[in-house]
């Protein structure tokens, strides 16, 4: 099978280019009033010419109100030692989980799924802030039409396989592929290959020796 690898967007498709950020010297009624103002959970923390040193998000904003009423002590854990910063580079995740632009979506939302994080700064090869991507950006490839996804898959998919006798429809983000097919070891590549195109939500295969059913 010599199908064509599906069109892959990447971070800079889907991610906002004029990114909200602030300073090592922020203080924390600052970075609240910007979270709140901007609607975020979350901001890069720059220094020099715009280099990401971190992130201030709202879980290490909440190690202050998590000690409300208590006394955190020495500083002898991470959260004690949030729950008494008053700026910025002291309530910051360093160094900052981030993703490059050029990175595929499918990067970018594993890289979040594994830290456990809502929004990713993203950095050019040195470091420096070019925009930022959430997971609502990630989640903008399942807004395309059904009818674009489907020619898709007969272009990048079946005609890259030479199969384009074979049809395909798209409903509600589920693609289905019929036809008949007398080379049944196509059939798993062929659901992958499917399954790769973005907005893809689930692919049935209907694909028969004489065309019914597999």
């Amino acid at each position: 099978m010599n199908s064509a690898a599906p069109a892959c967007h990447v971070v800079s498709d889907v991610m906002t280019h004029t990114a909200v950020a602030i300073g090592r010297d922020a203080s924390y009624k600052e970075i609240v009033a910007l979270m709140d103002e901007w609607k975020v959970s979350a901001l890069p923390v720059l220094e020099g010419e715009g280099r990401v040193v971190g992130v201030v998000s709202e879980a290490d904003l909440l190690a202050k109100e998590a000690f409300r009423g208590t006394d955190p002590g020495p500083a002898a854990d991470e959260d004690a030692a949030k729950a008494v910063a008053v700026r910025a580079e002291d309530l910051m995740s360093s160094p900052a989980v981030t993703v490059h632009a050029g990175a595929t979506l499918a990067e970018a939302a594993r890289i979040m799924a594994r830290r456990k994080v809502k929004r990713l700064p993203v950095v050019n090869e040195i470091g420096m802030l070019e925009g930022v991507v959430s997971r609502s950006d990630l989640l903008k490839v399942f807004l395309r039409e059904d009818g674009e996804i489907a020619a898709e898959i007969r272009r990048s998919v079946l005609g890259g396989a030479g199969l384009s006798e074979l049809d395909v429809t798209v409903a509600e983000g589920v693609a289905t592929l019929r036809g008949a097919l007398t080379d049944r070891s196509l059939v798993p590549l062929l659901a992958s290959a499917a399954r790769a195109v973005e907005g893809v939500v689930d692919v049935r295969m209907e694909l028969g020796a004489h065309g019914g059913a597999s």
